[in-house]
């Protein structure tokens, strides 16, 4: 819930309300937001009532299941039936045999990284919400998934020499950002990295057909899978796979 202003009995009227009218409610959240935009990733949430966070959970093609804690700042699919469908068709794209270094872009909760970790020799996520970071490394402690390590800052920055050599570099790239696509700096990072495959998971295909002409210089596109999350409206997710041009 986001209010304008702190007033503890105004706000606490509400939702005392809420839960009242809606007993099934298992946490209730809010943020005090005086700004003149929507975001809240520079305001800090409070948890009136629950432990703060939803609790998710997402099954693999083969039986696998994985539960995800959400926090408010953390991003995660709204659709869970569509999402499990869109991260089978990832996991399938990346072509994984256990052996790969798999750097999950844009990670948010962990949870594409976490969904095809028991494919993937190492997954690497990086995500510039520190919140979200520290839900996906306790998502993937809840889950049992030891070769996963997450970082939080901005890819360009983290993903240098220095950190390839620690980490090694990707075999396998997974990029799922938001709808305005790739920083164009991000976009010359990753023809610069040159992994040999990657996939592009996307919810808005316009600036995913802008940020591809661009991988063009060394990528083909080999595959495309659009996947309808958002039933009855024109919006869908598109998950595209890229493999480093021979020549």
């Amino acid at each position: 819930v986001i209010v304008a202003f702190e007033n503890k009995e105004m706000i606490e009227g509400l939702l005392g309300f809420m839960l009242q009218q809606f007993p099934q409610i298992t946490t209730l959240v809010y943020t005090v937001n005086s700004k003149l935009n929507d975001s809240i990733n520079d305001l800090h949430p409070k948890t009136y009532f629950g432990k703060g966070f939803a609790t998710e959970k997402l099954t693999t093609d083969k039986g696998d299941t994985y539960f995800y804690n959400i926090g408010p700042k953390s991003f995660f699919q709204t659709n869970t039936k569509q999402g499990e469908v869109l991260y089978n068709i990832t996991k399938d794209f990346a072509e994984l045999n256990g052996t790969q270094t798999v750097y999950d872009l844009y990670c948010g909760t962990g949870s594409i990284g976490i969904f095809v970790s028991k494919q993937a020799k190492k997954i690497i996520g990086v995500e510039v919400i520190k919140e979200a970071i520290d839900d996906a490394k306790l998502n993937a402690k809840n889950n049992g998934v030891t070769n996963a390590d997450f970082f939080a800052g901005d890819v360009i920055d983290i993903c240098n020499d220095e950190f390839f050599k620690q980490h090694g570099k990707p075999d396998v790239i997974i990029t799922d950002p938001p709808r305005v696509g790739m920083h164009e700096k991000l976009v010359n990072k990753l023809l610069e990295i040159a992994a040999p495959l990657v996939v592009y998971v996307s919810c808005n295909p316009a600036t995913q057909a802008r940020d591809l002409s661009l991988l063009d210089a060394k990528y083909e596109v080999t595959k495309v899978q659009p996947v309808d999350m958002f039933p009855h409206t024109h919006h869908i997710e598109n998950v595209v796979q890229l493999k480093l041009r021979k020549n």
